[in-house]
């Protein structure tokens, strides 16, 4: 007779450090990789960097966040405007609102809106300076 023995690890998430803070090597010239960050479609993006082949990898988290972004970014949702009292409102697709949640952690109440051509209503998450 064979008894199953299941043996649980917690972990503790607030506890574990982030991998980029380890030395990390290339694989393939075998130098210490330097930590760098850039600008990709609007995002700052963190990665390892080798200084002698350039070969770069992105930090899992901002990688995620990237993903997410180009899922949402050439999707077009249509919308009905609505009359509401004196005010017309234009609902945002669920889709939208829970990527800003998930990247600001919380959601602003207040939305800024401007007109920025003719035919070009923008609506921005946070106060966007106008120039």
């Amino acid at each position: 007779m064979y008894t199953q023995c299941v043996y649980t690890l917690r972990i503790y998430w607030d506890k574990m450090s982030d991998i980029f803070n380890a030395k990390v090597l290339c694989e393939e010239c075998n130098k210490k990789m330097e930590k760098t960050d850039f600008i990709k479609d609007g995002f700052s993006v963190r990665a390892l960097e080798c200084p002698g082949c350039k070969k770069h990898y992105l930090h899992p988290e901002d990688k995620y966040r990237l993903d997410q972004f180009s899922k949402l970014r050439n999707k077009q949702f249509q919308v009905k405007l609505r009359i509401v009292g004196n005010s017309y409102t234009v609902s945002i697709p669920r889709e939208i609102i829970d990527y800003q949640d998930e990247m600001q952690k919380r959601l602003n109440k207040m939305l800024f809106i401007a007109l920025e051509e003719p035919e070009k209503l923008s609506i921005f998450f946070r106060k966007r300076v106008f120039e």
